[in-house]
C-alpha cells in the first residue's frame, strides 16, 4: 500500500456546513451549562449536549426525532458538540428521556434561563417587547389529554386554527420577543387557549420577568395584537406602557377613523419599509394623525393610520354596500316611474320627494316626463293629431354620491393603534414612532414561519403531550440561536457601515441566517492522524461572514 493510500485509509471526512457557527453561538450563551444545571437523566451523554445536538439538527437538516442519530453520524461531533460521540447515544429512546427531563425541569422556565443568559451576552434593544401566539397542528388523537386541564398537562385539542386546519388537533406557541424577533420568553399553551387569556396571564408577571433582564417597570413598551384590548387586560397592564391595535368592533375606532378622514389632516410617514419594494409588491405609503378615545373608563391616545395598500376585505365590504345602495335607488326609481300623474305640480312634488329620499351612497336625479295622449283614429291629412290629454311620469338617473363613497374608501385603508405612551419625556412616542414600533410586530410573525416550517412540525407526532411541550423548548431555543446570528451580523454591518455579499453576490445590509447557511453549504472537515482541518480553505465571502460574527477560521474545525 502506498503512502497516499495509507493516508486515505486514516482520513475521516465529516460534514459541518454552517453548523460550527451555530455551535459557537450555543457556547456563547452557555446552552449546555444552563440546561445541565437544571436537568439530568443519568445517561452517558448529558442532557445539555443532547439538547445542543437537537438544536443544531433543527437549524440544518431538520430530521424527524427518530433520525437524529443519522444526522449525528454524518457530522463532526467534536466540532459541533465538543467531543467525539457515537451516533447510538442519540437514538429516539434517549431523545425521549431528554424531552422528559426538560419537561420535569419546566420547559418554559428553562427557556427563560437560556434566553436570560443570551440577553446578558448580546446587546439587545429591550425598549419594545412584542407578544403573539400561533397554532401548531399535530397528527394523532391524544385522547389522554385532559379537557379541563386539571392535571396541568398540555391539552392537545381542537381550537381556532390559524393554519385553516380545523380537522387537526393543535397546541399553541406563545412568544415574547425583543429587538423585533429575538425570543426571551416562550412556551406552549393548550390548543383551545384564547389569545386574550394568554395575554392576561403574561401581563400578570411581565414586569417582574423583565426586571430579571435588567429592564425596570415603565422602561419598556408592550406591543401585541388586538387580543390585548379587553377591560381585564387593560387593567392588568397598568401602569406599564403598551401599543396595540384597536379592533373595529369598538365604536370608538369607527368614530375616530371617520373623523380623521373628514378632517383630512395627516402627517406623511412614507413607506416605513425596511425591505426593497418590487414591481409585484410595491411599498405601501402611510399617513398618520392622532385623536383620543375612551375604552372602558380610561382615555388613550389613538393613532389613526392610513395605508395606500387598502384593506382588501374592507374594500370588498364597501363595494357590496355601494352595490346594494345602487340597487335600492334603482328600485325606488322604478316604483316611482310606474305612477301616472294628471297634474304637473303633483308630479314635480313627487319627483322632489324622490330626490330627497336618496340611498346611502347614491342619489336620484329625478325629472318630470310629459307624455301626450292623442285621440283614437286615423290622423288627418294635415298631419296634426288631435290631443285628448296630457299625463306626467317621473324618470331620472342614478348617480353616486362621490364624496361620501370616497370617504368610505379612504376609511377602508385606515386602522387605529391604541397606546398610553407619553408624548413627552424619556419614553415618549410621536405618532410616527408608534406606527414604526407596531410594524416591528412582523418580526414575531417571521419567527412563527420558522417554527411552523413543514419540515419541522407539520407532521409532528409524539406519544406524550409532555414531550411536545419539551419539544417546544427545543424549537424556541433553535429560533433564539437563529435570531442571534442574524442580529450579530446586522449589528456589525450597522456599526461599520459595510455590506456583505447577499443573494447573487449582491451587497446587502440585511443578511439573514438562511442566507449565511447557503454560503457555507457543503463545508467539510478532514481528520488525519489526529489533526483536523477544513477540506478546503474558506473563500473570501465565508471569511467576511465570520468576521461579521466575531469568529475566526478555526471555529469551523475546532470547538475551542
Amino acid at each position: 500500500m502506498s503512502d497516499i493510500d495509507a493516508i486515505v485509509e486514516q482520513m475521516q471526512i465529516r460534514r459541518v456546513d454552517h453548523l460550527p457557527i451555530m455551535a459557537a453561538f450555543c457556547r456563547r450563551i452557555g446552552l449546555i451549562e444552563t440546561v445541565n444545571a437544571t436537568s439530568g437523566t443519568g445517561m452517558a451523554v448529558d442532557v445539555g449536549t443532547v439538547v445542543q445536538a437537537m438544536v443544531l439538527d433543527t437549524v440544518s437538516t431538520r430530521s424527524p426525532l427518530y433520525r437524529v442519530d443519522k444526522f449525528i453520524e454524518a457530522h463532526d461531533t467534536e466540532v459541533l458538540l465538543g467531543r467525539q460521540l457515537p451516533s447510538q447515544a442519540f437514538n429516539d429512546t434517549n431523545l425521549g428521556r431528554v424531552l422528559d427531563a426538560i419537561y420535569e425541569a419546566g420547559s418554559e422556565q428553562l427557556f427563560s434561563q437560556v434566553a436570560l443568559k443570551a440577553a446578558g451576552v448580546s446587546a439587545l434593544d429591550m425598549r419594545h417587547v412584542h407578544f403573539d401566539t400561533t397554532s401548531v397542528n399535530v397528527w394523532g388523537d391524544y385522547d389522554t389529554c385532559s379537557e379541563d386541564g386539571e392535571d396541568g398537562r398540555l391539552n392537545i385539542t381542537y381550537g381556532y386554527s390559524k393554519d385553516k386546519r380545523p380537522d387537526l388537533k393543535q397546541f399553541m406557541i406563545k412568544m415574547l420577543c425583543v429587538h423585533r424577533n429575538i425570543p426571551i420568553l416562550g412556551g406552549c399553551e393548550d390548543g383551545n387557549a384564547s389569545d386574550k387569556t394568554v395575554n392576561k396571564a403574561l401581563l400578570s408577571r411581565l414586569s417582574s420577568y423583565l426586571a430579571d433582564h435588567g429592564v425596570r417597570p415603565g422602561a419598556f413598551v408592550y406591543i401585541a395584537d388586538s387580543a390585548l384590548v379587553t377591560p381585564d387586560n387593560l387593567d392588568e397592564i397598568e401602569p406599564n406602557l403598551f401599543i396595540t391595535r384597536l379592533p373595529f368592533n369598538y365604536k370608538e375606532a369607527n368614530r375616530v377613523v371617520a373623523e380623521a378622514v373628514v378632517d383630512d389632516v395627516w402627517a406623511d410617514v412614507g413607506t416605513a419599509n425596511e425591505t426593497h419594494a418590487s414591481r409585484k409588491r410595491p411599498s405601501a405609503c402611510y399617513r398618520v394623525c392622532e385623536k383620543e378615545v375612551t375604552v372602558g373608563k380610561r382615555q388613550y391616545r389613538a393613532i389613526i393610520v392610513h395605508s395606500s395598500a387598502h384593506d382588501k376585505r374592507r374594500l370588498k365590504r364597501i363595494d357590496r354596500q355601494l352595490n346594494e345602495s345602487r340597487k335600492d335607488a334603482e328600485k325606488k326609481l322604478r316604483q316611482a316611474a310606474k305612477i301616472e300623474y294628471f297634474c304637473r305640480k303633483d308630479a314635480e312634488e313627487s319627483a322632489k320627494r324622490l330626490a330627497d329620499q336618496h340611498a346611502q351612497y347614491h342619489q336620484i336625479e329625478a325629472e318630470v316626463i310629459e307624455r301626450t295622449k292623442y285621440a283614437r283614429g286615423r290622423p288627418p291629412k294635415n298631419g296634426k293629431r288631435k290631443v285628448s290629454g296630457v299625463t306626467f311620469f317621473i324618470g331620472g338617473a342614478i348617480s353616486e354620491r362621490a364624496p361620501l363613497a370616497e370617504q368610505k374608501r379612504e376609511q377602508a385603508g385606515c386602522f387605529v393603534l391604541l397606546t398610553n405612551t407619553p408624548t413627552k419625556g424619556e419614553m415618549s412616542h410621536a405618532p410616527q414612532e408608534v406606527l414604526l414600533a407596531y410594524k416591528e410586530q412582523h418580526g414575531v410573525e417571521r419567527d412563527f414561519g420558522f417554527l411552523k416550517d413543514p419540515l419541522i412540525v407539520n407532521d409532528l407526532f409524539l406519544k406524550k403531550p409532555e414531550r411536545i411541550e419539551a419539544l417546544g423548548f427545543i424549537l424556541l431555543t433553535s429560533l433564539l440561536i437563529w435570531a442571534l446570528v442574524e442580529h450579530a451580523m446586522r449589528s456589525y454591518l450597522q456599526s461599520t457601515q459595510t455590506k456583505l455579499p447577499g443573494w447573487d453576490s449582491k451587497p446587502t445590509t440585511r443578511p439573514t441566517t438562511f442566507m449565511l447557511s447557503t454560503k457555507f453549504s457543503g463545508l467539510q472537515t478532514v481528520t488525519v492522524a489526529g489533526r483536523k482541518r477544513l477540506a478546503q480553505p474558506l473563500n473570501s465571502t465565508q471569511a467576511r461572514y465570520l468576521a461579521a460574527l466575531g469568529l475566526n477560521d478555526s471555529c469551523m474545525y475546532s470547538p475551542i
